[in-house]
């Protein structure tokens, strides 16, 4: 029991972390990124089970994970309430051609960010952009200009 305590905390922080850490930083991930990821992984690992080497261990530990992970997508989906404090909200960081610098500043992206994507999405100024929103996934969604 004493694991699946220690998983729920954990998940409780770790959840929290990732929506702390904000959207854009986890879809675009550097090498360094994934190296830092790998670390703690294997630091919430030594948290969770400490001396507890055995299958059983392992299995309850993952186990709490997935059944926390379910109830999370549960309540998303049952309480559209909760849904903006679970997944965020997508955000606008262009329209009509300008940059909205406070959702830009909020978000830790830069304007040469939007156009890499604008360029991909086959759309090279500014100006023909209708809206630049920001997912939830933490991808850009570009809408040009008709």
């Amino acid at each position: 029991m004493d694991l699946a305590i220690r998983a729920v905390a954990l998940f409780g922080f770790v959840y929290l972390l990732t929506r702390i850490i904000g959207r854009r930083e986890l879809s675009s991930m550097e090498p360094f990124d994934l190296i830092l990821l790998i670390v703690i992984g294997d630091a919430i690992q030594q948290g969770l089970t400490q001396d507890d080497y055995s299958v059983t261990g392992a299995v309850i530990v993952i186990g709490t994970f997935a059944v926390l992970q379910i109830l999370v997508s549960y309540l998303s989906y049952r309480f559209p309430r909760l849904r903006p404090a679970l997944d965020g909200e997508p955000i606008v960081v262009v329209q009509d051609g300008q940059a909205i610098e406070k959702n830009m500043k909020r978000e830790r992206i830069t304007l040469g960010e939007v156009m890499v994507e604008a360029r991909l999405q086959q759309v090279s100024q500014l100006d023909d952009i209708a809206w630049a929103v920001l997912e939830t996934s933490g991808k850009i969604s570009i809408i040009p200009k008709q």
